[in-house]
């Protein structure tokens, strides 16, 4: 049985849904980052197998420190969040990641364009939130800036 409002929020009834709205795309685009950067993890051959393969760990670990920060914002203004697989697969803004054994440098390639895509979503939340709620923005900017970090680093490997 699902409960309709349980959780009441401090925001306008505008405000959540612009927050909402902004906090959902972010988790979807999160989640999937994590799983594209999984499975090119388990994926990767070639000769920075080593590195490239541990810095996906990271990404890793990173997107899904951030996942759970966006649905817990959500949640705490009061709009249920939703990582369904259906719901990912269907709303991520991600680019996605091939099948197989994947070159090195083909995985950086979708690793950086990936993150391009991410930070991009991001930064368009990021002004969507700045009148609706500035403590949602705060959190989108904190991801923004690891994230952009992250895209610099991951380029820097094929410079």
């Amino acid at each position: 049985m699902t409960i309709i409002t349980p959780i009441t929020s401090t925001l306008t009834d505008e405000q959540q849904s612009v927050a909402g709205k902004a906090l959902q795309d972010t988790l979807v685009d999160l989640i999937d980052l994590s799983l594209i950067a999984k499975q090119a993890h388990w994926n990767v051959v070639g000769r920075q197998f080593r590195s490239v393969h541990l810095d996906l760990d990271e990404l890793v670990t990173v997107s899904r420190e951030f996942t759970d920060a966006a649905a817990e914002r959500a949640t705490a203004i009061g709009v249920s969040p939703d990582g369904r697989a259906e719901t990912v697969a269907k709303s991520a803004g991600t680019k996605g990641f091939g099948e197989g054994w994947t070159k090195d440098s083909d995985v950086v390639d979708a690793i950086v364009a990936n993150l391009k895509a991410v930070v991009a979503g991001l930064r368009e939340r990021i002004g969507a939130t700045e009148e609706a709620d500035p403590v949602t923005q705060d959190l989108l900017i904190s991801f923004a800036s690891k994230l952009e970090q992250l895209h610099w680093m991951w380029q820097a490997q094929v410079a």
